[in-house]
């Protein structure tokens, strides 16, 4: 299990860099409307009707995001003030996020609701489980290590549930970049494999996620068949 969860390192550690070269290549590449992405987003929010969220900059590097609780859309500088297709493909991917929302997104509505139990699990969670496994080897009692496995569970399921937000996301953002001509026909498959690789960070921390839990599970089944 040890291996595993190295290899699900390396694999994680490989797609973000190939999402960072993707990010790099495809923000040489200049979109032919001329707009930066905060007008991207700007534009895209009004033709989907929304007109109460803001679109703000923020301090990263690919640190863009979507924030339900103030509604702006928040793009890293390289996004908000570039004029290439990674930018828009970013920022039509944040402002998906803000349809989602719009429309109570039943996977959305569902991941914010999860929010405060994974903000309390992931603050103990690590604590927890390597008490419970030394609890396990010293006293041969697993009570402390199922709770953590259960904490643990709760943040798995909230990596998996963010999996269909995700993608749900890039899929409203490229159906609205190619129809509302924002990218021609050589830059929209460009947008679709930074999008792409963007989603498959979150497929390898969800991966990893379940792999880890499953680890602790077999710990714990083990630990009951002596």
């Amino acid at each position: 299990m040890l291996y595993i969860g190295f290899l699900f390192m390396a694999l994680g550690m490989l797609v973000s860099y190939i999402l960072r070269k993707k990010f790099t290549k495809y923000s040489e590449v200049g979109l032919q409307s001329g707009l930066t992405g905060k007008e991207v987003a700007e534009k895209m929010l009004r033709e989907s009707g929304i007109y109460d969220v803001q679109v703000i900059s923020v301090d990263g590097f690919l640190s863009d995001h979507y924030n339900p609780l103030n509604k702006t859309v928040n793009l890293s500088p390289d996004v908000y003030r570039g004029r290439s297709v990674a930018a828009a493909a970013v920022a039509a991917h944040e402002c998906g996020h803000a349809v989602q929302h719009a429309t109570a997104y039943s996977w959305l509505t569902f991941r914010s609701k999860m929010v405060p139990a994974v903000q309390i699990s992931s603050n103990f969670v690590q604590w927890i489980l390597l008490a419970g496994i030394l609890v396990l080897s010293i006293w041969n009692n697993s009570t402390v290590l199922l709770v953590g496995i259960v904490l643990f569970a709760i943040t798995t399921l909230f990596s998996l549930v963010t999996l269909p937000v995700e993608f749900d996301a890039s899929r409203r953002a490229l159906a609205w970049l190619q129809g509302s001509s924002m990218t021609t026909a050589s830059e929209y498959p460009k947008a679709k494999d930074a999008l792409k690789w963007a989603a498959m960070t979150y497929v390898m921390s969800a991966l990893a996620s379940l792999a880890t839990l499953l680890h602790y599970i077999m710990i714990f089944a083990g630990s009951r068949e002596d």
